[in-house]
């Protein structure tokens, strides 16, 4: 049996995306989360992840091909996978080896080397070459780490001195991109390694960019390394108008509004965050997320799509987050079965994610289809923010800054932590009695449940 993996959807309002290199040949072999191609779209570039096991067969589109969403991208035969991270190539198309293995300059009849597709995409972007590397993991097998750590070969980013920098693929990749020498920047990883977040919070004034460099016709630069388009900022302003005027000319909203008691909560959250250090802390953003998820859970008329006329209720609660960019415009990315995650994992998922998107390297479990969407203006100061619900999600819930207020407690004014809530919803799916229910049961959430499980 085969399956197939394909153009993945940053939206309803992508229509189409450009593959820009293949990161597997026919004959690999692949396993759920390795990441085996890059397309690029209008807002950002994403790397297409595999969820099936398998080998490798068919690759459907080539290099530099622009494809409508959903059009398949290769076949993965099934079958017993080789163990875990073994990447092989047929003997007979040796010259379809991986990237960055060496395969070509190896003896006939000589053991191919052990890593997955991510680690010889990390090896190439590292310039570092997998047959000088003596793997760490079982049998042998390549694995990230040994990437990260100094090898016999010294990729381009080498101290004045002679050393080798420590530091992840990705992160010497978002260097590059924006001119940064990777020796001036102090990494937070293992023994000192560079990781992406270091690259990130480099303050602008730090950056020089060089010049850019022509694209040639088919999108490559040096030895074959594939170069993503820039982001137009235009286009994607465009890609937004259309969206939003669509939304706001087909869907009939209506909206409410509710103070939600947080006091327990942010309580609760900052007797937490005590005993753990700045980067592990607990926002309050974490806690409307998932009270968002957990309540959409229980109130499944606002979880879904408007689709020939019809809603059409969601298996999961796949929660769309809109994200501001820096230089202007939004994202929309996915955290995929919100309403499973603990407060602590929901945190990691958010700082990840807007992480991935700010830098504009998206992974494709980002793109899942969301089944409802959460803007969240609190960081500016805004007391509440009513959304533009996306086509074809039937609701849009938004917060606005979580603050002390006054209010009145058994007849006593008095400060409590609170927030304002809204809701705009379609009303060819629901009426306001239900999008009433919905935010009461969050408010429900953030008062009792959220509290008491904050250390799961």
């Amino acid at each position: 049996m085969s399956a197939q993996f394909r153009m993945p959807s940053l939206g309803a309002d992508m229509t189409e995306g450009t593959l820009l290199r293949w990161l597997v040949r026919p004959g690999d072999q692949v396993r759920p989360g390795d990441i085996v191609a890059e397309v690029d779209t209008t807002k950002a570039a994403i790397d297409v992840e595999c969820f099936d096991e398998g080998t490798i067969g068919e690759l459907l589109v080539p290099e530099g091909a622009t494809v409508a969403v959903g059009t398949p991208l290769a076949t993965i035969d099934s079958g017993v996978a080789a163990p875990a991270g073994t990447a092989t190539v047929a003997a007979q198309e040796p010259t379809a080896a991986p990237i960055g293995t060496g395969a070509q300059d190896r003896p006939s009849g000589e053991t191919p080397m052990r890593a997955t597709p991510l680690v010889r995409r990390l090896a190439e972007e590292a310039g570092v070459d997998l047959a000088a590397v003596h793997g760490s993991g079982p049998a042998g097998r390549i694995v990230r780490a040994d990437i990260a750590a100094p090898t016999t070969t010294r990729p381009p980013d080498a101290s004045a001195r002679g050393e080798t920098i420590r530091a992840s693929g990705y992160a010497r990749r978002l260097a590059a991109e924006t001119g940064l020498d990777l020796g001036r920047i102090r990494g937070s990883g293992h023994n000192g390694a560079i990781r992406a977040r270091d690259v990130v919070d480099v303050r602008p004034a730090e950056v020089v960019r060089p010049a850019p460099a022509p694209v040639p016709q088919e999108g490559l630069a040096g030895a074959g390394e594939r170069v993503a388009p820039a982001r137009d900022r235009d286009a994607a302003r465009r890609v937004i108008a259309t969206a939003m005027t669509r939304s706001k000319r087909t869907i009939p909203h209506y909206y409410l509004s509710s103070t939600i008691d947080m006091d327990a909560a942010a309580a609760r959250m900052r007797e937490y965050n005590r005993a753990l250090p700045v980067t592990e802390r607990i926002v309050a953003s974490a806690l409307l997320l998932c009270a968002a998820a957990r309540a959409a859970r229980s109130v499944p008329a606002l979880n879904g799509h408007w689709i020939d006329d019809a809603f059409r209720p969601a298996a999961a609660v796949h929660l769309g987050i809109v994200v501001s960019l820096r230089g202007g415009g939004i994202m929309v990315p996915t955290l995929p079965d919100a309403d499973t995650l603990t407060v602590r994992a929901m945190m990691g998922a958010l700082r990840e994610l807007v992480a991935r998107t700010r830098t504009q390297r998206l992974r494709s479990r980002d793109t899942v289809p969301a089944t409802l969407t959460v803007t969240n203006l609190g960081d500016l100061g805004v007391d509440s923010v009513f959304g533009v619900i996306p086509v074809p999600q039937v609701a849009i819930v938004g917060f606005g800054a979580v603050s002390e207020r006054p209010c009145v407690v058994d007849t006593v004014v008095t400060a409590r932590t609170q927030v304002t809530a809204t809701l705009a919803a379609d009303h060819r799916a629901t009426d306001g009695a239900i999008g009433a229910r919905y935010l009461n049961r969050m408010g429900e959430i953030l008062a009792g449940e959220i509290p008491r499980h904050l250390e799961e």
